[in-house]
């Protein structure tokens, strides 16, 4: 039984070709690309507002020289949206729930940001790691501290994103599976059970929308300290 409720985290295959490229491309077709009229249809409108939301709540904390991330973050966060809302479809797989695959959005991401701020403003990005009026004593252990916890962050990042989509996925199976197996055992406590599922799979749908805004947020804040 164990087991079964893991498989769902297996890259599929089918006829020998891992069904994850599929899975981690297809989000890019699923965005209308802007056409030069000046008159365009509701979805790209709908679109092109949302991420000018998006993208000005996200650079109105970052100063100027950070706002040249503003095409790859919001595109991020689109993509991450559409990866997660993709995974909640019946007989489909989620790629954000693979640790590898998060960990290779927030690594080079974060390592980007800390290499921006050491080049541009090193003495600023150094000052991070001790605050000012620390103890003599106190001083290197906030360093080590502060240093773990810089190193930390692309770890948190990737295991937030994965955990939070796993756990998800795992409750949404185990209620429709209870409510398969006590469907035709006790009628009123599967329906009881079912409203639960119904509840939790809208509950799941908001997880997958908030946790792709913290992942680009965090991101953001990244930035931030460093430019």
């Amino acid at each position: 039984m164990m087991a079964s409720l893991f498989n769902q985290f297996a890259s599929p295959t089918l006829l020998g070709i891992p069904l994850i490229v599929i899975a981690v491309l297809l989000p890019w077709t699923m965005f209308p690309n802007p056409t030069p009229r000046w008159v365009v249809n509701r979805l790209i409108t709908i679109q092109m507002w949302l991420a000018n939301r998006f993208t000005n709540q996200l650079m109105i904390p970052v100063s100027v020289r950070g706002h040249k991330w503003a095409l790859l973050l919001t595109s991020l966060m689109l993509y991450l949206i559409t990866i997660n809302m993709l995974g909640l479809l019946p007989y489909t797989f989620t790629p954000t729930t693979q640790l590898s695959m998060n960990m290779g959005f927030a690594f080079p991401l974060w390592l980007a940001t800390v290499i921006i701020g050491m080049r541009d403003q090193p003495t600023m990005s150094l000052g991070h790691l001790l605050p000012e009026g620390t103890p003599i004593p106190l001083i290197p252990v906030l360093i080590i501290i502060e240093t773990i916890s810089l190193f930390i962050r692309p770890i948190a990042l990737g295991v937030r994103l994965t955990a939070n989509l796993t756990a998800g996925h795992l409750l949404i199976q185990l209620f429709a599976t209870a409510v398969y197996v006590l469907l035709p055992l006790m009628p009123a406590i599967a329906l009881l059970t079912a409203t639960v599922f119904f509840m939790l799979t809208l509950l799941e749908v908001a997880v997958a929308l908030i946790q792709a805004y913290v992942f680009v947020l965090l991101l953001s804040l990244y930035l931030q300290e460093n430019v």
